[in-house]
């Protein structure tokens, strides 16, 4: 039965499956959760339009409409770099569970964020890790190391971390003129990303595809504007230099090409009023 991977019109979530296939074998892939951004000692589940509850309903919704029986976080479920702080603890442990309670498999494939966090977890969910895992031929990776061998050999890779994102020129309304987006690069025959130890030997990856971070208020890299900051520079010049690179709107609007580590960055300048940048 054929396999399709595809974004989830409108939405931060790519959806893995066969298109007649039954609920077990679909799968929705999300990243960059950062539970508790925002948040603070009143409120650790953070604010209402990024809180805990708020995105478990968005997740469920989308598994819903999208008859997935499965929901794979690639990375950073939560938001404190180091360990998880007593507050968060019980927001974790509830976002996970209201998710098991619908019936969904969960699993994590933990990213830099997610340190201390799989004792937090219910047991019921599936802690991979953090060098990757396979479904149907995909490779899910959260980003921020090198993946395992077996995921590298896989035709196509799913990464988070980069908090991926264009820049439109500034309105009254979005000032800074930024929106999330998908980046799908697509890589030479040869070309495909290995660690440097592995030698001669090359992965067999055709194509990565990189989601928008789920959080609403998490950070946005302006890929067409800017270098990513540090923290996200390794996937970026390791993963993004393998090949020509390409960005797309959560509604599917095709922005283009984007520039690739090596290469010049578009200038700074103003396009008008919603348009897109160089």
């Amino acid at each position: 039965m054929t396999r399709t991977v595809r974004p989830v019109p409108g939405a931060p979530a790519l959806l893995l499956g066969s298109p007649k296939g039954p609920r077990r074998d679909r799968t929705l892939i999300v990243a960059d959760l950062h539970l508790g951004l925002g948040g603070g000692r009143d409120t650790p589940a953070g604010p209402p339009e990024a809180s805990a509850g708020s995105l478990a309903a968005d997740l469920l919704g989308l598994a819903a409409a999208e008859r997935a029986g499965r929901i794979v976080v690639a990375g950073d479920a939560k938001h404190p770099i180091v360990g998880v702080p007593a507050s968060l603890r019980p927001v974790v442990f509830e976002f996970f569970s209201s998710l098991l309670e619908r019936g969904v498999e969960v699993d994590l494939v933990p990213g830099n964020h997610d340190t201390g966090l799989a004792r937090h977890l219910p047991r019921e969910v599936a802690v991979h890790s953090p060098a990757g895992l396979v479904i149907d031929g995909v490779g899910v990776v959260h980003g921020h190391r090198w993946p395992s061998e077996e995921v590298l050999r896989a035709p196509r890779l799913v990464m988070g971390h980069l908090h991926p994102g264009y820049r439109f020129a500034p309105t009254g309304d979005d000032p800074r003129g930024k929106r999330r987006c998908w980046v799908r690069v697509t890589i030479p025959s040869g070309s495909a990303p290995a660690p440097p130890e592995a030698g001669a030997r090359s992965g067999k990856t055709r194509e990565i595809v990189i989601v928008p971070a789920f959080n609403p208020l998490a950070g946005i890299e302006a890929l067409n504007r800017d270098r990513p900051a540090r923290g996200r520079s390794f996937l970026y010049r390791r993963f993004l230099s393998a090949g020509s690179a390409r960005a797309y709107l959560l509604d599917g609007t095709d922005l283009g090409p984007l520039p690739t580590p090596g290469g010049p960055v578009p200038p700074r300048r103003s396009t008008g009023r919603g348009r897109p940048g160089p």
